[in-house]
């Protein structure tokens, strides 16, 4: 960011007793350096205790005067699994790769559940925080990234089912779990850059907020959470790849299960996807900050 004063034509700058004397008060303005300014890493980094307690305060939120507080992060894709394995494991019988339903769905479920909540809350925060906006200088950018943060502390409390599940099933640890955090990472960042992204339209357009969850749906079923990847024609599977969430959550699969083999060729897919779209939607971010306060 650049911050300019705009101030009386004094030649000499008055000290601030003059100032208080004489009705002399500087203006600050503090706009973007250029239209498509990268993210300034200096600010995150001398606001980065703001950033923790944003999420802190996003994680008490969520679950403050509820009757089954943080259980909510477990029971959403428990729930989900329980009625997938039901309807898709017994009566549609799609194929699970060997593994039994309840912990392919449910591996599928647990990043895919971490990914759409994160996206509705980062795309919904910065009209949720709009107060916060239009009275204090801040970097933006905090709030989405404060509300995809605080859905990691739901993933981790979900994971538990899942390695109860994986020793329920004498589903074996293998050394593919080291994976596991750097697809946790990737797919962070890829709800933070569409978070970011549908935040910053939502504050302009505001039929956003009723667009992201229709588009979540649709995300859903073209993602491979309910069925695997090799289950659709091969003519077909160039097309769901080009989904950044497929090599992520296939990829996920393979890692906690241990079975199959790591798609190598769909992993760099959502890596390049990932990371053009997170470097695309901090610039336009950047680009569109400074209307936030006159039009939220």
């Amino acid at each position: 960011m650049a911050v300019t004063s705009d101030t009386f034509p004094e030649t000499k700058r008055p000290d601030a007793n003059q100032a208080a004397g004489s009705g002399y008060f500087p203006t600050v303005v503090i706009e973007p350096s250029r239209p498509w300014a990268p993210v300034n890493l200096g600010d995150l980094w001398r606001y980065r205790e703001l950033l923790y307690f944003l999420t802190w305060r996003d994680v008490k939120v969520r679950y403050k005067q509820t009757m089954l507080g943080a259980a909510w992060a477990i029971l959403q894709p428990l729930l989900t699994m329980l009625i997938f394995t039901l309807l898709f494991g017994r009566f549609a019988g799609i194929p699970s790769g060997g593994v039994p339903y309840p912990a392919f769905a449910y591996g599928g479920l647990l990043i895919w559940t971490f990914f759409s909540n994160s996206v509705i809350n980062s795309g919904n925060s910065l009209v949720g925080n709009a107060n916060l906006i239009t009275k204090i200088y801040f970097p933006r950018i905090l709030i989405p990234t404060a509300a995809v943060a605080a859905g990691l502390v739901d993933l981790a409390l979900a994971f538990v089912v899942q390695i109860g599940l994986m020793a329920y099933y004498r589903v074996p640890l293998t050394p593919r779990l080291a994976m596991v955090p750097v697809l946790v990472v990737m797919a962070t960042l890829l709800a933070l850059g569409v978070g970011t992204w549908l935040s910053a339209l939502n504050v302009k357009y505001r039929d956003i907020r009723y667009a992201i969850p229709f588009l979540i749906q649709i995300w859903m079923f073209v993602s491979p959470i309910i069925y695997p990847l090799n289950m659709l024609p091969a003519k077909w599977q160039w097309l769901l790849a080009m989904n950044p969430l497929t090599g992520i959550v296939h990829n996920f699969r393979v890692a906690l299960l241990g079975r199959g083999a790591f798609d190598w060729r769909l992993l760099i897919i959502s890596i390049v996807i990932t990371l053009v779209f997170l470097t695309y939607s901090m610039f336009s971010f950047r680009r569109m900050e400074r209307y936030f306060a006159d039009t939220i």
